[in-house]
């Protein structure tokens, strides 16, 4: 019977040459694949010593390293379910992901240990370890004298490989069950769609805690035993001068804002590159056409969500049309009203997909997951979208309030919940405002009740101490009262007007 672990699929491509560099840190530092190889077993021998099981949950929130990404690997052959938390969550949020997922281990910052102790205990954690920027911490530390022998763990196709939190409409994150399956299918889509082959060379800076840097980026990869240049974040000046010496960049759209904003970004330095992409958030059409007068480079932009990896991307060969995120990839995609009813192309509607890749449900919320798919197995993006006359598909709006910050997805209610329990608000209303560089940046209006002091200072402190950077609000102004409609609903394209004056 064949295993369809994941990690199984990567190994048999490790394998066809254990010498050669997986990873490469700008200081010099490298790892073979058999670096990878027993590395990993190591940590997937600790993991099975704290008694893990198949299936059970292993949290991550630590600085980006490759250790990390071997963490990652270790948790795949385990057959554990591996949940990675954005660094920039406070010990809050950490609270309710811990709460909900319920993971027996989690491995940490050192610096973070004390106050995530009393969180993870409460949640019954039964192990923590930490793992900083430098890849040292005692997880590494127990995780030596192990012997690097490991068999990776019989996996089904629809067994859970990750749990990825999504920033929730009500406040309340979800969790997208991803299965192996659903990984494998996605980053074999990719690496044949991008044309990868062995001798490509990825430059890394993205986050490794969400879809685009661990997934997209790092499968590819693993699918074509690449080496990959790993940047512990971005760094224009970094990239630039790492660039001459890769073939295959990704990147949200401030990282080609920031590059192109350097003037020693140019031809010379793209010349052995042979694709950039981008992703995560919508790329301007000034943004496109800079980066092609620049480099002589069009970059390929490309749609997909934590629900389902990727769903369409413009051609690697054929043309690359700015604002456009392409074609559908292993996917059925169909545009559809509110009711589901399927429009014409050239009208704007709800995208739904449908295919291997789409994830399995939202952990713990049956009813979310049940409401958030068609009966014959549609999953209802919530983005609304056109298909031009040449067949390619346009992203036109989003569901709801998302604002998009720097790539981070943030929804108004949860720092709206937030805003409604400070003392001396209340009532709040949360818009995005577009912004040179992050997109959107977050605004806040608020309503005060007087019973305590509010100014825009304390507002921004008081979310800065809950939320996630990417959260706080850039402004915060104070009305008398928000603007309504006759049904009384808060009117947020007044007050994105407002945030823009």
């Amino acid at each position: 019977m064949q295993n369809n672990n994941l990690y199984a699929l990567f190994e048999s491509h490790f394998k066809k040459d254990l010498s050669k560099t997986a990873f490469e840190s700008p200081d010099g530092k490298s790892w073979s694949f058999n670096d990878v190889i027993k590395t990993s077993a190591q940590l997937a021998n600790l993991l099975a010593q704290t008694g893990a099981k198949p299936g059970d949950r292993v949290a991550v929130q630590v600085t980006k390293s490759v250790e990390a990404v071997l963490l990652y690997l270790a948790c795949l052959r385990s057959g554990l379910v591996y949940l990675p938390l954005n660094t920039a969550y406070k010990s809050a949020e950490v609270d309710y992901f811990l709460t909900d997922a319920r993971p027996v281990v989690l491995v940490c910052d050192p610096a973070d240990k004390e106050a995530l102790s009393p969180i993870a205990d409460k949640a019954n954690v039964t192990s923590i370890f930490t793992l900083d920027e430098n890849g040292d911490g005692q997880l590494m530390a127990d995780a030596a004298p192990l012997s690097t022998d490991f068999p990776t763990v019989e996996r089904a196709k629809d067994d859970l490989a990750a749990i990825l939190y999504t920033s929730g409409t009500t406040g309340r994150s979800k969790g997208a069950m991803l299965t192996h399956n659903n990984l494998s299918s996605n980053a074999q889509t990719l690496s044949k769609a991008w044309a990868f082959n062995e001798t490509d060379i990825l430059l890394h800076a993205l986050p490794i805690f969400h879809v685009h840097g661990l997934f997209v980026a790092l499968h590819c990869a693993f699918l074509n035993a690449n080496k990959v240049i790993f940047l512990s974040k971005f760094d224009a000046e970094q990239v630039i001068k790492h660039l001459p010496n890769a073939t295959v960049f990704m990147g949200v759209p401030t990282f080609y804002v920031r590059l192109l904003a350097n003037d020693a970004f140019n031809k010379d330095v793209c010349q052995n590159m042979r694709l950039f992409t981008a992703g995560s958030a919508p790329l301007l059409e000034e943004t496109f056409n800079t980066f092609t007068q620049r480099t002589g480079h069009v970059i390929l932009e490309r749609y997909g969500m934590s629900e389902a990896g990727m769903i369409t991307s413009n051609p690697y060969d054929g043309e690359r049309i700015a604002g456009s995120v392409g074609f559908p990839l292993d996917n059925d995609v169909r545009v559809a009203d509110e009711e589901g009813n399927i429009l014409p192309d050239g009208e704007i509607g709800i995208l739904e997909i449908k295919g291997p890749n789409v994830f399995k449900g939202y952990w713990q919320m049956p009813e979310k997951t049940a409401a958030e798919f068609r009966p014959d197995g549609y999953f209802i993006t919530g983005d609304m979208c056109r298909k031009d006359e040449n067949g390619y598909y346009r992203i036109v709006g989003r569901s709801k309030d998302l604002i998009i910050s720097g790539g981070y997805n943030v929804y108004p209610k949860e720092i709206e919940s937030y805003l409604d329990d400070m003392p001396g608000i209340l009532e709040s209303a949360v818009v995005g405002r577009p912004h040179p560089d992050f997109g959107e940046a977050v605004v806040a209006f608020v309503i005060k009740d007087g019973s305590s002091e509010v100014t825009p200072t304390t507002v921004i402190d008081y979310i800065r101490d809950k939320l996630a950077n990417f959260k706080v609000p850039k402004d915060v102004f104070i009305l008398d009262e928000l603007p309504r409609n006759t049904m009384g609903k808060v009117q947020k394209n007044e007050l994105r007007k407002l945030a823009a004056g």
